[in-house]
């Protein structure tokens, strides 16, 4: 008894020549269920006088100081005042952070030389470090970029660091046999290894960079959303408090949606 493959081989052959199905991630919607819960709870708590408004106004009154604040324009200059900041300081402290990563990680001359000083740095705490800064730039912008840039230099120094450290040594010894030179061995093969970590450096500083603005914002400002939050305060306002904690709050969450995405640009030769 024979079995006839008439046109079982073709279709064999056209799935294989088909390219592969993208996965859709369906939203969990198990994941609002917790903050829904949550926000629900805060406003029956306020709304029974169990949390009392000079403690915490309710959700709806946070929403309508929300609507307030934009509709006179304090909200959309406090943002663009803070956003400029965190943008120059993550400028400069992602370049120191890249290029000391990539000397200490490099040479052992580099690491002996870089890298005690950045240890001892990096654990020294921002609240300690703003009289020195106020001593040494003044009161001006130069504080406040000067923090942002510390926070996100440190995570990007170390994730770079050991992303070259961590590199495959299986494929440096390959790169060695194929001939590459010490600079295409360093752009085909170490950079590229420690990319990965790379990114996870930079959604440590993104973090890290809108923590320094708060604390910079709040001692010492003349305009920003922190300024907005210590000026609602002296006036007892929680609501417009909690309206810039919410903004800062959506802004790291946007900041690090953008890494993702890029990692996922970015790193899409890597395997799952």
């Amino acid at each position: 008894m024979s079995i006839s493959t008439t046109g079982v081989l073709p279709r064999a052959r056209k799935r294989a020549e088909e390219p592969p199905r993208r996965t859709v991630r369906r939203l969990d919607l198990r994941r609002w269920i917790s903050p829904v819960v949550l926000v629900a709870a805060w406003q029956i708590a306020s709304a029974t006088g169990v949390l009392p408004p000079d403690k915490l106004s309710s959700p709806w009154t946070v929403v309508q100081a929300g609507v307030e604040v934009a509709r006179s324009g304090e909200l959309g200059t406090a943002f663009a005042v803070s956003l400029g900041r965190v943008g120059a300081g993550f400028a400069i402290g992602a370049v120191v952070g890249v290029l000391l990563g990539i000397v200490s990680g490099l040479s052992r001359w580099g690491e002996a030389l870089v890298d005690p000083p950045v240890q001892m740095l990096r654990t020294l705490p921002f609240l300690g470090l703003i009289p020195l800064f106020i001593l040494w730039f003044g009161i001006g912008e130069e504080t406040k970029i000067v923090l942002v840039a510390l926070g996100v230099a440190f995570p990007l120094y170390l994730n770079v660091h050991s992303g070259i450290h961590s590199a495959d040594p299986n494929l440096v010894e390959a790169s060695r046999a194929l001939g590459f030179s010490r600079a295409e061995r360093l752009w085909h093969v170490v950079l590229p290894g420690a990319l990965p970590q790379a990114l996870v450096g930079l959604r440590q500083s993104l973090g890290l960079a809108w923590l320094a603005l708060i604390v910079g914002e709040t001692v010492n400002a003349d305009a920003g959303v922190g300024y907005l939050i210590t000026n609602a305060r002296e006036f007892l306002r929680t609501d417009v408090v909690v309206v810039g904690l919410v903004l800062y709050a959506l802004l790291g969450l946007v900041t690090d949606a953008l890494v993702r995405l890029l990692e996922r640009k970015v790193l899409r030769w890597r395997t799952r």
